[in-house]
């Protein structure tokens, strides 16, 4: 999870991760931070992110990431 919170700074250091749960909903991150995004976190967690997982459900929080990240990781 520390991996992926200091992507989330990288990205945007203003955000509080451990209470926002609508990063994508509430427009927090713009299109270039969610590219950015999960570019980082296919490259740092050496995953490939397909179409399924690219829903909003799965980018509002931290939570939401690491658990889709996880989840991912498990089924390699």
């Amino acid at each position: 999870m520390d991996e992926l919170l200091e992507i989330l700074n990288d990205i945007n250091p203003d955000v509080d991760y451990e209470t926002e749960d609508r990063l994508i909903d509430g427009k927090v991150y713009d299109s270039f931070s969610i590219i950015t995004l999960i570019s980082n976190i296919s490259e740092t967690f050496n995953i490939e992110l397909g179409p399924e997982h690219l829903i909003p459900e799965n980018f509002n929080s931290a939570a939401a990431m690491w658990k889709m990240i996880q989840s991912i990781l498990d089924e390699e």
